[in-house]
């Protein structure tokens, strides 16, 4: 009988097998259209990506362009009219025309800036905690990185690579990239943690299996709840720096530059200004309210 059971421990021993994700979670996108918060967030984002998405073709005039026929002072500055929608700015050119080009270039930058910070701070942050012996160094680095904010480190690319969108894309992906880091970090500690992690040890798993199969997929899902929130602070953050002068430069479009030029008009035209920034606003709430839904609908700790 001793003997019986001293064979079949090895067998034992190899017979777990790490359970590589969490059950899926069927009907999520149906449980997150029941809240009509989210349903209409989502709809609003849908329709301002569509927007940006086909504004080549529906912009009604060449963003770039004066209007001859409203150049007539104040005429230039009125409000809507049959020809410009939502009238003109300071130089004639057609504000709803100049919206949809600037809705697309600052959605642009926060995609692009979410996705390499996002990236990158996850994959640092997933790394520490797989490797116990980087941690110290690498988050050490991220504590310096998290004491420069978003607008000093655009100061400081600016001043290195002159005026543009690109040194504003990488200010925000750095200032995102700690961020990310740290709670991807403190998600991975927790499935470290887990008994299917050291099962796969046990059996000789690879360091890259045990990070794709079971570490990384365990944490996909917290992560991309994270950097859909994180998506709206950084548009918000982005026109900022696009409103100090720091990002997109005239003539190109863009929302924050927009609310910029139109602050000297204020007084007497202010739909120049609060027209793109009425657009900035529905577009951060819109992707708070949707990260907060998702997370509603993904995060297993905020299911009933």
């Amino acid at each position: 009988m001793a003997m019986t059971e001293t064979a079949s421990a090895p067998a034992t021993a190899a017979a777990p097998t790490p359970a590589a994700a969490p059950p899926a979670r069927a009907h999520w996108f149906r449980r997150l259209l029941r809240d009509r918060a989210a349903a209409l967030a989502l709809v609003v984002l849908a329709a301002l990506i569509l927007a940006a998405a086909l504004a080549p073709w529906i912009a009604p005039h060449d963003p770039f362009a004066n209007s001859r026929s409203v150049m007539t002072p104040p005429a230039f500055m009125a409000g809507g009219n049959p020809d410009h929608w939502l009238g003109t700015d300071g130089q004639g050119r057609d504000i709803l025309s100049r919206l949809l080009f600037g809705t697309r270039l600052t959605l642009t930058i926060g995609f692009v800036a979410v996705v390499i910070g996002g990236g990158l701070g996850s994959l640092i942050g997933l790394l520490s905690a797989f490797y116990p012996r980087l941690d110290p160094w690498v988050m050490r680095g991220v504590d310096i990185l998290l004491s420069f904010p978003a607008i000093l480190l655009g100061l400081a690319l600016v001043a290195v690579m002159g005026q543009g969108t690109l040194p504003v894309i990488l200010a925000l992906a750095v200032s995102s990239l700690p961020d990310c880091a740290r709670i991807a970090r403190g998600i991975a500690i927790g499935v470290m943690k887990q008994e299917y992690i050291e099962a796969g040890r046990a059996v000789g798993l690879s360091d890259f299996t045990l990070f794709h199969r079971y570490l990384l997929r365990n944490c996909i899902s917290s992560v991309m709840i994270f950097l859909s929130l994180r998506f709206g602070q950084i548009i918000l953050i982005g026109a900022t720096l696009s409103f100090l002068g720091l990002g997109a430069q005239p003539p190109q479009a863009e929302l924050g530059m927009m609310a910029a030029q139109g602050r000297d008009f204020l007084l007497f035209a202010p739909h120049i200004a609060v027209i793109p920034s009425l657009v900035i606003f529905i577009t951060v709430l819109a992707a708070n309210m949707a990260g907060d839904a998702l997370r509603d609908v993904l995060d297993p700790r905020f299911q009933a």
